[in-house]
């Protein structure tokens, strides 16, 4: 099986437990909904990939924390296109679950995807309890508060706000959960992946912050323009396109040369430089137009 088919896999087996039983129809149909199609599944790959570096010795845990991390990745996609955060009426392509299922309706899903996220690891747990335990924690740090993604959003009401702290709880949080999960799931210390996952985290915020500005909602699958239009903090307004660019470079070089001594190493730094390829290439075009 393929790593996206097997992230996919736990991914669909992971919602469905939310829509076992007598469970309400629409509500059922707007947690399919907010997972497929899945995007990228940037983080659950990451999450995968190194705990495939480190072993894997416990794929079933491995495939749970995989699901756990999308299910909150999705929900906070659910939430951040609400109408009193983004307002977005496009993700990934389609209307957003509010404009398809109705904003109470998405205020559920999410909420729902999130406590699924947890129900998913606890009832994987049984394998390594040990590592149990820690994925629960990781997860939980890095979706609630102080730093994980509740603070990231919390942190745009702010009237001064901490650039690095804003950016590291709203983009990087997942991608250290990602780096440190699976990590955990093989059975290694979480510590020495923290680098590495706030490393790719901060380039994908950078990335983020460079499409927003130079791409199209056609090109995005969703509305551009949101930093301008919701004046936040972003790199292209504090470097420019090219130190942004710039900078994406530099931080995808360290990424690379910060992964620990692992079993599969070398493998895992080939990963991450495709990743870097699929972001680099976008901006190409429009740099070279400008």
């Amino acid at each position: 099986m393929s790593l996206s088919a097997r992230i996919d896999a736990a991914v669909r087996n992971a919602v469905l437990i939310g829509q076992g039983g007598i469970a309400p129809a629409q509500l059922s149909g707007a947690l399919t909904y907010a997972t497929t199609p899945g995007g990228a599944r940037i983080r659950p790959t990451i999450l995968m990939s190194v705990a495939m570096a480190c072993g894997d010795d416990r794929p079933q845990l491995t495939d749970a924390a995989a699901a756990a991390l999308e299910l909150i990745h999705c929900a906070s996609l659910v939430h951040d296109d609400l109408p009193c955060f983004d307002n977005a009426d496009m993700r990934r392509g389609k209307p957003s679950v509010h404009r398809a299922y109705s904003q109470p309706l998405a205020v559920l899903a999410g909420d729902s995807l999130i406590v699924l996220a947890f129900e998913v690891l606890a009832r994987a747990a049984h394998v390594a309890p040990d590592r149990g335990i820690q994925l629960v924690l990781s997860l939980a740090q890095k979706t609630g508060m102080p730093g994980g993604i509740c603070a990231g959003q919390g942190w745009e009401s702010e009237t001064e706000i901490d650039l690095s702290a804003y950016h590291r709880s709203k983009t990087g949080a997942l991608f250290i959960a990602a780096t440190q999960m699976g990590a955990i799931a093989a059975g290694q210390e979480s510590e020495p992946w923290f680098e590495l996952g706030a490393r790719i985290g901060e380039a994908f915020q950078v990335a983020d912050d460079l499409r927003d500005a130079l791409c199209d909602a056609q090109t995005l699958g969703k509305p551009a323009g949101q930093d301008d239009l919701h004046g936040r903090p972003n790199a292209v307004t504090a470097l420019g396109v090219d130190g942004a660019m710039q900078r994406l470079k530099d931080i995808l070089a360290g990424a690379i040369a910060s992964i620990p001594s692992c079993p599969g190493e070398a493998r895992l730094a080939q990963m991450v430089r495709m990743q870097a390829e699929q972001i680099m290439p976008v901006f190409a075009p429009v740099q070279a137009q400008a």
